[in-house]
């Protein structure tokens, strides 16, 4: 098949045993681990575009792995672990199918879960950005268990090696760049070279031809409150994103503002306006949130506020 095809341009990882291939990703399993060796992925502007909506998609146990080797979903639940994908699920809009292969357990690590949410986040986007630039990525990601002198003797990392073709008629060689990751939280001061390894020779460094910058603070911030405005199933929910979102102390942009009155209009069409809110208080905090957004006039609360509250929201 193409995609296969493509996934073993340049070869596999030999660490491992048996290849598993699928839809866009193929990968090499630990039994006794239950978890993957290695997952390689191939990615491509393409494949970024699509209807595929990872909240159709569910953890399971990979069909493929006898259950007897395999993870499962229990496994997680109190364990302090996140379930980190090592192929994204963002990568493969372009197929319903490759992105719910994503959530078979056999491509999922436990993580640290604030590093799966920020970290490792951006470097996926990352991978995702360098599409707008390389005609083809491959990304290799997996776990690795690194010595360490402290605790238990074992200190838990995630590794991910990035290659890159400009075009494939592109005289420009190949680009690489190979990094670990400890499976911690880690801020934003840190930059993603902090956690580069060793180049292969003869193998252009990728962060010598590209920028290998993460995501920022205030940008970071302003997609994951657009992700939670675009998912938001109620108005309570709605209003809490923007409310963190002023507690970070950051402005909203004229997209997630125009995304807000979107969602806030389609809550509003399927039910009363302050149903969710309850009591007069309720109906307080979310004034109070408009009304610090910018989204409301002061002069248009009229009978909506409580005695006196007008003056102390505005």
């Amino acid at each position: 098949p193409i995609e296969e095809a493509l996934l073993e341009r340049y070869g596999f990882p030999e660490a491992g045993t048996e290849t598993r291939c699928y839809t866009n990703h193929a990968l090499s399993y630990d039994q006794a681990k239950r978890v993957p060796r290695w997952v390689i992925e191939h990615i491509s502007k393409q494949k970024m575009l699509g209807d595929a909506d990872r909240k159709h998609c569910k953890f399971r146990p990979d069909p493929n792995i006898p259950l007897m080797f395999s993870a499962v979903n229990e496994d997680y639940l109190g364990s302090g672990w996140s379930r980190g994908h090592m192929a994204p699920a963002g990568d493969n809009k372009f197929s319903t199918r490759a992105m719910a292969e994503t959530f078979y357990l056999s491509n999922i690590v436990p993580q640290n879960y604030e590093n799966n949410a920020g970290f490792w986040n951006r470097m996926e986007m990352y991978c995702r950005e360098l599409t707008e630039r390389f005609e083809d990525v491959w990304v290799v990601s997996g776990p690795l268990t690194l010595p360490q002198t402290n605790g238990d003797g074992k200190k838990s990392v995630t590794y991910q090696v990035i290659l890159a073709r400009r075009s494939r008629t592109s005289s420009e060689p190949l680009v690489l760049g190979a990094f670990v990751v400890p499976n911690d939280p880690i801020g934003f001061s840190h930059q993603l070279t902090d956690f580069q390894v060793d180049k292969t020779k003869d193998v252009k460094n990728i962060c010598e031809v590209d920028t290998c910058k993460l995501m920022g603070f205030k940008e970071f911030t302003l997609y994951i409150t657009a992700r939670k405005v675009q998912s938001a199933r109620t108005l309570r929910r709605l209003e809490k994103a923007m409310a963190e979102l002023q507690e970070a102390g950051i402005e909203p942009d004229e997209y997630l503002l125009k995304l807000y009155k979107k969602k806030e209009e389609e809550l509003l069409q399927e039910k009363p306006v302050f149903k969710e809110w309850g009591d007069s208080r309720g109906r307080e905090c979310k004034m109070r949130v408009r009304v610090e957004l910018g989204l409301l006039n002061c002069d248009s609360l009229g009978e909506w506020t409580t005695t006196g509250s007008k003056a102390a929201l505005c």
